[in-house]
């Protein structure tokens, strides 16, 4: 029998219990705070998922994306579960003399999650009381770094600089501005190894370049806004629509 392919939110929960092994998901799930284990649900039940539910779940989730992807990050990057952790890392941190620390927080975005500290001891002394909602990822800050956004869809390359000079915080959201770049082969390198662990088709890539030129990955997502891209948003689609089709012909051809 032909899989099922399901391309909607409502025709996936409406037949949720029906599909089977074999049976196909297409674009990104939809879900509530808390649902995200319908991911794991669907794949252990042989239901195929494009983008792949690793991808879904690092786009939802930067403690998750800490947590498989630490090695492409800053040295010292690390999701923060319980306070058992961050003891841990304040020796850790304590040895290697790292000062003033990113504490990025869950589910965040546009830069309105990513806090500065002078030191992971202050991120220790909000987040045992209370004050700072576990989990979370930290970082050791990297001063005068540089802030690149590149997105990579199929063929389609693209990345620009994001700077805002009055804010470490270098989203546009938070009044940065654009400037084009011209990504290098370790800047690509790096997006696509991440890519590939995490199981993305396409994605928006921020790498963190360092005053020395080392290139780390920031954060990943398989859609950002697009403010600051010389893709449009229709064309943008079109093109995420191409590599859900290219993909979906292959798995066909498996069956």
């Amino acid at each position: 029998m032909a899989p099922r392919i399901i391309h909607d939110n409502d025709s996936l929960f409406d037949r949720y219990h029906e599909l089977a092994a074999g049976d196909i998901v297409v674009g990104r799930v939809r879900l509530r705070r808390g649902e995200e284990h319908l991911l794991l649900d669907l794949e252990a039940r042989g239901i195929k998922l494009v983008p792949s539910a690793t991808a879904q779940l690092c786009s939802r989730s930067k403690v998750f994306q800490a947590r498989i992807l630490d090695r492409f990050m800053v040295p010292g990057t690390a999701p923060v579960y319980d306070p058992h952790d961050l003891m841990r890392l304040l020796t850790e941190y304590g040895r290697r003399g790292v000062g003033r620390t990113v504490c990025k927080l869950d589910r965040a975005n546009g830069g309105q999650g990513v806090l500065l500290f002078p030191s992971l001891e202050d991120v220790y002394n909000q987040a045992v009381p209370g004050s700072l909602p576990f989990p979370f990822v930290v970082q050791p800050f990297v001063d005068g770094s540089r802030d690149v956004r590149v997105v990579l869809l199929g063929e389609y390359v693209e990345a620009y600089e994001r700077r805002n000079p009055g804010n470490f915080r270098h989203n546009l959201h938070c009044g940065g501005e654009s400037i084009p770049w011209e990504p290098g082969r370790k800047e690509l390198d790096l997006c696509r190894q991440a890519m590939e662990r995490a199981g993305f088709l396409y994605a928006h890539v921020d790498v963190l370049v360092a005053p020395d030129g080392a290139v780390y990955l920031n954060e990943i997502n398989l859609r950002g806004g697009l403010r600051g891209a010389a893709i449009g948003q229709r064309e943008y689609l079109q093109a995420v629509d191409l590599i859900h089709s290219r993909v979906l012909a292959g798995l066909r051809k498996e069956t």
